[in-house]
């Protein structure tokens, strides 16, 4: 068995305003596994500023990987535990060197049967381009959409509820992302507002690390609250479980590439319906060769409930596409 991988910088069709400012491209690295004549493809998805495994060492602990790349799966992992990007490019590699083609987890997705609904994403930036996004996704018949917010409060309830008022909570359901954007203070007041628009759920209303506060946060919301950037890091199971206890959270946010691949994200799973957290998964800026295996496995999941996959346009350079959205269903395409 061989492997070697290479960097490659996305280029954004637009800058893209996140919470960690305004995104022109985003690094990846591709893992290529060879074994006799067969290849297996994966992506090491680094999130610069935002992935646990974000270290000066990154690339180095990348070429340990392709040197030892022989190892059982089991070491490797042990080793990779700090590197989630690192450990889904080889779980990725390894799942497409053994189902070949564009293949991860085969199934009724990838024979083109069932789709997956996915929620609308409105990236942040002013009143009128949000407005413009939304715009777009309810023409092209999307029921659920996630705005970020966190930037301009004052502006974005505006939109909501603008947004509330035109569709009702039984045509379109409204999701909010704050990535961190509120202090505890704030965030009060922010998730009684979001209930009078009966606002689904909103991701992270304060930064991750603060146990004690979100805590308090989430028991007593009128507005259901999700976990994001706080699963960020914690790789002992028994950690997990501990957030999970403590916090009590009404849902938590899956992206594989930032919590520990396929595996880890079986595992946050396990312990969330343990504890009777609901949860979906989100992709995380990949390209389409990780969005791909993201997509196959969220499908394996069976989740009713909308996902947070991406589409892969947002790429001016990204790689041949296998997903299709025709609407808010996103398809695999051969």
């Amino acid at each position: 068995m061989i492997a070697k991988y290479f960097r490659y910088l996305l280029k954004f069709k637009r800058p893209s305003g996140t919470s960690r400012g305004v995104l022109h491209e985003k690094e990846t690295f591709i893992l290529e596994i060879s074994e006799n004549d067969r290849k297996g493809v994966g992506e090491c998805a680094v999130f610069r500023g935002l992935s646990f495994d974000d270290r000066p060492d990154y690339e180095e602990k990348l070429k340990w990987l392709c040197e030892n790349i022989g190892q059982t799966p089991e070491f490797l992992r042990e080793e990779l535990i700090e590197f989630p990007s690192i450990w889904i490019g080889y779980e990725q590699a390894i799942l497409n060197l053994k189902n070949g083609g564009h293949l991860y987890f085969p199934s009724q997705f990838t024979q083109g049967q069932i789709p997956i609904t996915i929620n609308g994403l409105i990236w942040m930036g002013g009143v009128g381009f949000m407005e413009e996004q939304i715009r777009e996704k309810l023409e092209k018949g999307f029921h659920c959409i996630k705005l970020k917010i966190g930037v301009d409060w004052e502006s974005e309830h505006e939109v909501l509820k603008k947004l509330r008022k035109k569709f009702p909570e039984s045509s379109l359901e409204l999701r909010v992302d704050a990535n961190g954007g509120f202090n505890t203070r704030e965030a009060k007041t922010v998730l009684k507002q979001l209930s009078d628009l009966r606002i689904h759920s909103i991701e992270q209303p304060i930064k991750a690390g603060n146990w004690n506060d979100m805590a308090v946060l989430c028991s007593d919301t009128p507005t259901p609250i999700a976990l994001d950037e706080e699963l960020i890091g914690i790789v002992d199971t028994g950690e997990k479980n501990k957030l999970l206890e403590a916090i009590k959270p009404q849902y938590i946010i899956l992206k594989p590439s930032l919590i520990g691949g396929f595996s880890g994200s079986d595992e946050w799973i396990s312990l969330a319906e343990q504890n009777n957290i609901g949860w979906w998964i989100t992709s995380a800026l990949e390209s389409n060769i990780g969005l791909n295996a993201i997509a196959q496995y969220t499908y394996t999941k069976n989740s009713k409930m909308p996902q947070g996959l991406g589409t892969g346009g947002l790429f001016t350079n990204n790689f041949d596409n296998h997903l299709e959205l025709i609407g808010e269903r996103l398809l695999f395409k051969a």
